[in-house]
C-alpha cells in the first residue's frame, strides 16, 4: 500500500444570507480542524455572501472537517458543497495574460469571450465581471477581468492582434498583456 501524501487538497464552495463576522466563524473552524487555506475567493452578491476555497492539509484533517461540513453549514447558514481535488498537472506549458475588456452593458459578452478563447485551445483561469454606471451618462458598463492560460508554444502577436480584431467587431475595448509577477 502506498503512504498517501503529505498534503491532500479539499475545494469549498459556500453560499448564503450575508452577515457581520462570517468570515471569522467559517475560517476559525478551518483552522480547528488542522487545515490551511492556500487560495480563496470570496465576493457579495447582491445581499449573498460567495466563497470557494483551496484547502490544504493532512488527509485526516481534512476527512475531520469534510464531517463538521454539514453541521457548520446549517450553524452559519451556508450551502456548503465540498470535494476533494489536487494541483493542476500541467500537459503543456502556459505563459499567463491578463485580459480587461469594457463596454455598454448588454447580455452575452462573457459568453462571446468564453467561446473566442475555447475555440483557440485556450484555458481561462480566472474570471470576474462587475457592471456599473458610466461616469457623467449614468450609461450602463460592463467590465470582464480575466486571466488565461496561453500554450507557450502559441504565436502571441498573432493571438493578441486576432482577439483585439474580434473585439472591436464587437464594439468592446479590450486590453491584452502578460501578467507581471
Amino acid at each position: 500500500m502506498t503512504p498517501p501524501s503529505p498534503l491532500d487538497y479539499l475545494v469549498i464552495t459556500a453560499s448564503g444570507e450575508d452577515q457581520v463576522g462570517l468570515v471569522d466563524r467559517l475560517t476559525g473552524r478551518i483552522v480547528e480542524a488542522g487545515c490551511n487555506i492556500e487560495e480563496s475567493r470570496m465576493a457579495l452578491l447582491g445581499g449573498q455572501f460567495a466563497i470557494i476555497m483551496l484547502l490544504s492539509g493532512r488527509w485526516d484533517a481534512l476527512t475531520k472537517l469534510e464531517d463538521k461540513l454539514p453541521a457548520l453549514g446549517e450553524d452559519l447558514g451556508l450551502a456548503i458543497i465540498h470535494k476533494r481535488t489536487r494541483h493542476p498537472e500541467r500537459k503543456q506549458p502556459l505563459v499567463p495574460y491578463r485580459v480587461e475588456v469594457v463596454a455598454m452593458d448588454h447580455p452575452g459578452i462573457v459568453h462571446s469571450l468564453a467561446s473566442y478563447f475555447a475555440r483557440q485551445g485556450i484555458n481561462i483561469e480566472e474570471l470576474s465581471t462587475e457592471t456599473y454606471p458610466a461616469p457623467h451618462t449614468g450609461t450602463p458598463m460592463f467590465s470582464v477581468s480575466m486571466t488565461v492560460g496561453v500554450p507557450a508554444d502559441m504565436h502571441i502577436p498573432t493571438l493578441r492582434g486576432d482577439f483585439l480584431d474580434y473585439c472591436d467587431g464587437l464594439n468592446l475595448d479590450a486590453i491584452f498583456e502578460p501578467v507581471r509577477a
